[in-house]
């Protein structure tokens, strides 16, 4: 090979796709203008029952907003379903998960390793509130990267969906 074209001419030929001939239907150079990349959202299967508003903030370019949103979506939830309506935040994730007191079981807390999952959640939904909802609802600008924002929200989606799968929603 003795030049750049040489090369990229062995590339595509050493590939496996076949390709249609130019002008073609199945390869107008349009298709691949017009095929879209799926929403973050789908890409990243964001639990569909966040409220329009997590999306809504997201598309307009303000993510950490998108964050608080949908964890207090979560914390809305948890304390609807658990009845404990004095509580609120870490104290509400910690009495509504109590491996020994549930108001959530997410499981039937009949052996240790239920016992340890339940803990465990406990932890993760007090943790979410207190590290990721508190400083969005008290700090100016916590810089939030539409990564990052993503993959917060992907947590929320995450504990949103130990619920649904717990029966509690």
């Amino acid at each position: 090979m003795s030049g750049p074209l040489d090369w990229f001419e062995h590339f595509v030929r050493s590939t496996s796709v076949e390709l249609a001939p130019y002008g073609s239907a199945s390869h107008d150079p349009a298709d691949s203008l017009n095929q879209e990349e799926p929403h973050p959202f789908e890409a990243r299967n964001i639990h569909p029952d966040l409220p329009k508003k997590v999306r809504d903030l997201f598309d307009d370019g303000y993510g950490e907003q998108s964050v608080f949103e949908a964890f207090k979506f979560i914390e809305k939830e948890v304390k609807r379903i658990s009845k404990l309506q004095n509580k609120t935040g870490y104290a509400l994730m910690m009495d509504a998960f109590n491996e020994t007191n549930a108001k959530i079981k997410l499981n039937r807390l009949t052996t240790e390793s239920e016992f340890d999952e339940q803990r465990g959640y406990k932890s993760i939904f007090a943790g979410a509130v207190a590290g990721i909802r508190n400083p969005r609802g008290h700090e100016i600008d916590i810089g939030d990267t539409p990564d990052e924002a993503l993959d917060y929200l992907a947590l929320a989606s995450l504990l949103l969906r130990r619920l649904d799968a717990a029966g509690a929603r």
